[in-house]
């Protein structure tokens, strides 16, 4: 199939484009470069650098290359930049896809997957692990843009006829996440452990993400491809895990007793998050394979090499 994987010089779509190429597809990857990686793009992929808020770029791309399914992964994902310019967040995550979602009915796309948020859009939880059922109250412009964006893609499926497929990701880690943005604490731990720097630990370290490994998150991609109803699914581990065992984790992986220093919680962060992935094994058959305790020594020892 011709595939279209927005933001695939990034961390997760560079995962999933290479999976994709293995499996023989055509990939054709669009993605300013502005967080992602020329070094992450493989080369069988067509490569086009530009934005997914270019109306013209776009439109021509679509009447070229004919795509059959959208994998769009391009966004503004940094939760804290979103509420520092909740314009730009707007933009790009709002705008763009509703320009990818135009071009997509214009040119008859058969399937939009759609890499949305399962930790910010949920907001404050209230049950843990949350289904997809558990109330939207996103406190961040971030969980916003992707709640507004998972509206715009069922308008699309309900005016055109357009199937669907949003993926809520819990906290995805793995080798190429970028360790020098906001986001990524695994990445961000890693990149200072295999340097021999100090790690610091915002607030306690005790508050809790939902850990789930690229991989992973890349086959629940590979399953949407073949799976003809529309679906919004969680994709994560339902399991909770704090910092300072986190962090326990990666010392171990990188044979050092050095304990972490603490610094001021953050403003605003979520305090628990996990969701659950029961519906993802009942629709798609899908569940996460690698644990903790194997995905991060592999994490560690990419950023080692």
């Amino acid at each position: 199939m011709r595939i279209l994987v927005t933001g695939g010089a990034g961390f997760i779509g560079s995962h999933v484009a290479d999976r994709l190429l293995e499996l023989g597809h055509h990939v054709v990857i669009l993605d300013n470069l502005s967080t992602g990686s020329h070094d992450n793009i493989p080369p069988q992929a067509s490569f086009i650098k530009g934005d997914i808020t270019d109306m013209e770029l776009v439109k021509e791309l679509f009447q070229q290359y004919r795509f059959e399914i959208v994998n769009h992964h391009a966004a503004q994902m940094n939760v804290r930049h979103s509420v520092d310019d909740p314009v730009f967040d707007a933009r790009v995550n709002i705008l763009g896809t509703i320009n990818l979602l135009q071009s997509s009915i214009r040119e008859g796309v058969k399937k939009f997957i759609f890499s949305s948020t399962g930790g910010a859009i949920y907001g404050e939880q209230q049950d843990f692990p949350a289904d997809e059922n558990h109330p939207l109250n996103p406190v961040s412009p971030y969980g916003i843009s992707k709640l507004a964006c998972e509206k715009y893609i069922y308008y699309h499926h309900v005016e055109y006829g357009l199937a669907y497929a949003t993926l809520r990701y819990a906290n995805v880690y793995g080798p190429r996440q970028n360790p020098h943005g906001e986001a990524g604490v695994v990445a961000i731990f890693s990149n200072l452990l295999a340097n021999g720097k100090q790690v610091t630990i915002n607030g306690d370290g005790l508050q809790t993400r939902d850990y789930v490994y690229v991989g992973d998150v890349v086959e629940a991609n590979v399953l949407t491809l073949t799976h003809h109803d529309t679906v919004t699914l969680n994709i994560g581990t339902g399991i909770e895990t704090d910092v300072v065992t986190l962090y326990e984790y990666l010392a171990g992986a990188a044979g050092t007793s050095r304990k972490p220093s603490h610094g001021p919680p953050k403003p605003g962060e979520q305090r628990r998050s996990a969701i659950s992935p029961r519906s993802a094994r009942k629709t798609l058959g899908w569940e996460p394979k690698i644990s903790l305790a194997d995905g991060l020594p592999m994490t560690y020892r990419s950023f080692k090499k």
